[in-house]
């Protein structure tokens, strides 16, 4: 079991040169004025620059315009956009990038909904807060995220750090994990030192999880 990582709301190049270098399959960029972490364009597209191809850019937004999100995709070279608040999937269509939605799961109806939503759509499953919108260190319904991930690919997020992320790779088996702020000294600022010990925890519950689930033989 290969699980990919997404290291989001960064600020300086440095953290997503560190990130890169540590296995990292995507990095975040918020564009929402109102996150401590929030990026200006021309901020963004210098930590872009120092990003590799193979590395997916994300541009992260809240109700922001489809006209805005695409101005943005374009000026900074995103290859994904995450739609992190009450968006209606359909307005985004046309994006030159493709579409991450953050989705917020209290019950099975929940579930019900996010399974619903177009293929091409990758779903992000974040804690439910609706003033902060992420990187608040709370952790999502696993359960409920579990549940989801049986019937499509989810990227889980919520509270993930080095102490937890294994036990949620095992029980939720995520296609990936989004992780903020529990690998940063300040907001914004990611520490080194934590950094390095999630993606070792990451990559012992991905052995976990593969020995608790072992492949079907050919």
């Amino acid at each position: 079991m290969i699980v990919r990582v997404k290291l989001c709301g960064l600020t300086r190049a440095e953290d997503a040169t560190l990130a890169v270098r540590h296995g990292a399959s995507a990095v975040g960029l918020v564009f929402w004025p109102a996150s401590p972490r929030a990026v200006a364009i021309d901020q963004a597209r210098a930590i872009s620059s120092e990003v590799p191809l193979f590395v997916a850019r994300v541009g992260v937004f809240v109700n922001a315009s489809p006209q805005d999100v695409e101005r943005i995709v374009r000026a900074v070279g995103l290859d994904a956009v995450q739609l992190h608040g009450d968006e209606s999937i359909a307005e985004y269509a046309s994006t030159a990038a493709r579409v991450i939605k953050a989705v917020r799961l209290e019950s099975e109806a929940d579930v019900d909904r996010a399974a619903a939503l177009p293929p091409a759509v990758t779903l992000l499953v974040d804690a439910t807060d609706r003033v902060k919108r992420g990187g608040t260190g709370t952790v999502a319904n696993w359960d409920l995220a579990a549940a989801l991930a049986a019937r499509r690919p989810v990227m889980l997020a919520g509270g993930l750090d080095s102490a937890n992320v294994g036990a949620a790779i095992a029980r939720v088996r995520p296609w990936a994990v989004d992780v903020s702020s529990g690998v940063e000294a300040r907001p914004g600022v990611k520490s080194p030192e934590r950094l390095a010990a999630f993606f070792a925890s990451v990559r012992a519950g991905e052995m976990q999880a593969g020995q608790r689930h072992p492949a079907p033989s050919a």
